[in-house]
């Protein structure tokens, strides 16, 4: 499974559902935050992968707790949800309040159901990075690499189906992503993408414009 098929299949749609029933948001406002913050903690994934000590810490939470069980079972993504917090935590540090304020200015939703709908999302994304990981046989030495794959095979995946809404979200955000160079996800994709910081703002307004195309902001 791409990620692309877990943004636009069964799982996303099953986050995204439980996220309305229970914080009261528009599903394609869900799905919309769900299409840039997936990529987003996996660039800060890799990013910390770098490092061998936050590269063993993953593998060993991967291996532990992370099989991608949660991807077939729905039940697990609400009761998951405080862990997702810790999860969120410890990928972001200091920069988490910087993240959730970019994502609620640019998708419309409250900066108070930010935190909790993206608690819900982290251990899906962890499931499916252990499922990947499972697949490919690899160790903490590898996991930039798997994690780097990951996102370059999405970013060409979208940029070549850009026939709806969520493909274009995928491909601005991955497309961004993947083609700055500072080695800061925040800024790469934050901050160029959805027109947060400089460069890329005459651009339509990069991610920031589809997502007004969408809701009509």
């Amino acid at each position: 499974m791409s990620l692309i098929d877990l943004l636009t299949g069964n799982t996303s749609n099953q986050v995204a559902e439980q996220a309305e029933n229970k914080f009261g948001i528009n599903r394609n406002q869900v799905i919309a935050l769900l299409a840039v913050a997936t990529p987003l903690i996996i660039s800060y994934l890799r990013n910390k992968s770098q490092d061998a000590k936050e590269a063993e810490a993953l593998n060993s939470a991967l291996d532990k707790d992370h099989n991608g069980s949660i991807l077939n079972d729905p039940s697990q993504i609400e009761a998951r949800q405080a862990e997702g917090g810790s999860i969120l935590d410890h990928i972001f540090g200091g920069q988490k309040s910087t993240v959730e304020n970019q994502l609620s200015q640019n998708t419309g939703i409250s900066i108070d159901k930010i935190g909790p709908i993206l608690a819900m999302l982290a251990p899906v994304i962890m499931g499916y990075i252990g499922q990947q990981k499972q697949q490919s046989n690899v160790g903490a030495g590898g996991l930039g690499d798997l994690l780097g794959g990951i996102l370059g095979n999405a970013s060409n995946q979208a940029q070549t189906q850009q026939s709806n809404p969520l493909n274009d979200i995928l491909g601005s955000v991955l497309g961004g992503g993947q083609s700055q160079s500072s080695g800061n996800p925040l800024n790469d994709i934050l901050g160029s993408v959805l027109g947060g910081g400089g460069n890329q703002q005459q651009q339509g307004g990069g991610l920031g414009g589809i997502l007004g195309n969408i809701f009509g902001k």
